[in-house]
């Protein structure tokens, strides 16, 4: 009976919505499209399939239905650069483990701070605090450097995924590691990709970002959000185990049983060095994060580091790939038939003749929590920054402040859905927590930052002369 219910649920959604009539001006296939993508997400939670079932049926609806065309329609999905760097990650980690460089570092890091779980929660927060202001990318940032390390480190402290050990201290890591990248791209301009098109945006509308005024305004709250983030994970979704008495003794006697660095690992050392790099520098010269990542993929298979069943074994990268293209297929044509901007102009017209503080306020949660619609940040900026950013200012809000804030928004919505931004795709196909728990805890903390960015935050950004 509960499977029976489970499959009725999002259907009897889906199709509520599909029998609405559909607002004037919007695309037909626009409403068609919302239902289906409002019914896949109620499936996702629901689980009367795997992921990867719920998502296929979702894309033969759309057929089915004459709403989207296979080709290059529901496939496009497939061809998003952001989806293979997803998937490439997944392959480069699988390299950190295989060489055993990824346990080398997370005995390295347990060795330092492995005697509280809290304690190796912090110090990958502060790794991302260091290395995030250089790497425009924070999916390459999640996933090439991140994720190795968080698993090796579960790994090494007998955490595994899909298993009973699953919450002993793995989750907890994935959490704070997924939602420390969240806090630090939403602290730099060159820590998302996103955030120079906003300055960009900005800019055609007369508010001048800089990398320094962006930084100056986001210091306060993001290092408080860094502080506090772990410590409510710690407390609404604790690991079992909370202190490793011996994890230190453990971690120094293996290092010394590892001995010196094998040949393999120094070349994956070499790669990933390579990788860096061009993470860093690469997009000056039209090197994308995506393109960054083949090409160490490519070496690791070329030095033999990794084989061609190495690749085809990867489960969970073939698994992403199949539901995140979907989902990231599905909210790309809502924008395109024009079910955001009919969103984004049905919430302008209320918000218009309001005093600017209230007006704001809602545009800022209505910003942030239409991310549950998106599968990108890229594309939730690209749909609605210009225009919210203009509204808020038109109703009397600080120009400098509406567009760092919305700036800061677009990378911190992301915590709410396990499809929000390609690094969530990552983390969450670790397969340490479940859809309910990340979709609970990532409302919780989507909360808790807007408290601290726009309360604490708003103190800070008065003092500074922001507003």
């Amino acid at each position: 009976m509960k499977k029976i219910i489970s499959f009725l649920i999002p259907v009897l959604v889906g199709i509520l919505i599909y029998l609405c009539p559909t607002p004037e001006g919007m695309d037909p296939r626009g409403w068609k499209l919302l239902a289906i993508f409002v019914a896949t997400i109620v499936g996702l939670i629901f689980k009367p399939l795997p992921m990867g079932a719920v998502a296929l049926i979702s894309m033969a609806a759309t057929l089915m239905t004459g709403t989207l065309k296979l080709e290059p329609e529901a496939l496009g999905g497939y061809g998003s650069s952001v989806i293979w760097l997803v998937i490439y990650v997944f392959f480069i980690a699988r390299g950190f483990i295989k060489t055993q460089l990824g346990t080398r570092i997370a005995f390295f890091f347990v060795k330092l701070f492995g005697r509280k779980s809290l304690g190796l929660g912090y110090s990958l927060a502060v790794t991302e605090f260091i290395i995030s202001p250089f790497i425009p990318s924070s999916a390459a940032r999640a996933g090439g450097i991140m994720y190795p390390v968080v698993q090796a480190i579960s790994e090494s402290l007998d955490s595994h995924p899909d298993n009973k050990t699953n919450r002993r201290i793995g989750a907890f890591l994935n959490l704070v590691s997924y939602h420390g990248n969240l806090i630090t791209s939403a602290m730099f301009l060159t820590a998302m990709a996103a955030n120079p098109m906003m300055q960009s945006f900005a800019a055609a509308q007369g508010v001048n970002i800089t990398w320094g005024n962006w930084a100056l305004a986001a210091i306060v709250p993001g290092i408080l959000s860094l502080i506090l983030i772990p410590l409510l994970i710690y407390i609404i979704y604790p690991p079992t185990i909370k202190t490793f008495d011996n994890a230190v003794e453990i971690a120094t006697k293996k290092l010394h049983d590892m001995g010196s660095m094998s040949k393999n690992e120094w070349i994956m050392t070499g790669i990933f060095a390579f990788m860096l790099v061009l993470w860093i520098f690469g997009e000056t010269y039209g090197i994308s994060s995506a393109t960054t990542a083949l090409l160490g993929l490519c070496l690791l298979l070329i030095t033999k580091i990794l084989t061609w069943d190495d690749i085809l074994s990867e489960k969970e990268a073939w698994h992403t790939l199949i539901w995140f293209a979907i989902l990231v297929m599905l909210a790309k044509y809502l924008q395109i038939f024009g079910v955001i901007s009919w969103f984004s102009n049905m919430v302008s017209g209320h918000v218009i003749g309001l005093d600017w503080t209230w007006a704001f306020s809602i545009l800022v949660l209505i910003y942030y929590y239409s991310h549950y619609l998106f599968a990108s940040n890229t594309s939730h900026v690209s749909a609605m920054y210009a225009a919210f950013l203009a509204v808020a200012i038109s109703v009397g809000t600080p120009p400098l402040l509406a567009a760092l804030s919305l700036g800061f928004c677009s990378s911190l919505f992301s915590a709410m859905t396990h499809y929000g931004a390609s690094s969530s795709a990552i983390f969450y196909g670790s397969g340490y927590i479940s859809i309910g728990a990340w979709w609970g805890v990532g409302f919780a903390i989507s909360i808790v930052n807007l408290i601290i960015w726009f309360g604490i935050g708003g103190i800070w950004w008065k003092a500074l002369g922001i507003w």
